[in-house]
């Protein structure tokens, strides 16, 4: 997978994107990603990137001229690479909310690239590169930095050979709606803290049916709105009620 993103401030993404599991992926050649300053397409003689909004108003606008270069050297560049254009993502605010299935469905493109904004907002006409318009949640950040880093950290978890088994992000929260279940590792007592018998029982039946005892547990007392989207297997609810019960069948 090629990772584009245009950004006023590239040097934010080296810490962050060259480290860890993105760093590893992309040393083993699983990701390809780059980072242009579009500060550089400005034709602007004082390097100029964002004026004053027509009408008034308080703030600055990015403009549309160096946005429509860099991307133009972006699709040049991946062309010659055999990438397809793929899915172009503005972060603003006023996007889709990004989520786990969100992050799925992008893993799924060979190309994805990122524009980060910056001051009050866009030129309106900006939007007619993109495919997709995405935020976080219901908060503003001074850029689309930080946002695009989370987008970008979440989605590759699912490029296949990233993380080297698939099943460890199948079975990250929210992946099937629900949050994850407990998990320990040893010693199997620490501080008279003990892990739970099951666990160390041996019976893989017992043990899938305690996480997803615990797993319907833990969303239902914290996430219960998870609970109510979530496509249950019958199994799964007829144990969601056990969890309202405060019974535990599991345990028996």
């Amino acid at each position: 997978m090629r990772i584009d993103v245009l950004s006023l401030f590239p040097d934010m993404f080296k810490p962050t994107l060259g480290q860890s599991i993105v760093g590893r992926a992309q040393d083993d050649g699983f990701l390809d990603i780059h980072v242009t300053d579009f500060r550089h397409f400005t034709t602007d003689k004082h390097n100029h990137v964002d004026d004053a909004p027509f009408g008034g108003g308080a703030g600055m606008l990015l403009q549309a001229q160096p946005i429509f270069d860099a991307m133009a050297a972006i699709d040049e560049e991946a062309q010659k690479e055999n990438y397809p254009k793929g899915r172009v993502i503005l972060m603003d605010p006023a996007g889709r909310k990004f989520d786990q299935d969100y992050a799925q469905e992008l893993a799924q493109e060979e190309h994805l690239t990122f524009i980060c904004g910056h001051y009050e907002g866009y030129d309106e006409r900006i939007r007619q590169l993109v495919t997709d318009e995405a935020s976080l949640g219901d908060y503003v950040l001074t850029g689309g930095e930080l946002a695009a880093m989370v987008m970008i950290d979440a989605t590759v978890r699912f490029v296949p050979g990233v993380l080297g088994n698939m099943s460890s992000s199948m079975g990250d929260s929210f992946s099937n709606g629900l949050l994850e279940y407990p998990q320990y590792t040893r010693p199997a007592e620490f501080r008279g803290m003990k892990v739970p018998e099951v666990l160390t029982s041996g019976n893989h039946e017992k043990i899938r049916q305690w996480r997803m005892y615990q797993s319907l547990k833990r969303t239902w007392e914290r996430r219960p709105d998870l609970i109510e989207q979530a496509k249950l297997s019958r199994e799964q609810q007829i144990m969601l009620q056990d969890v309202k019960l405060g019974e535990d069948p599991t345990m028996q």
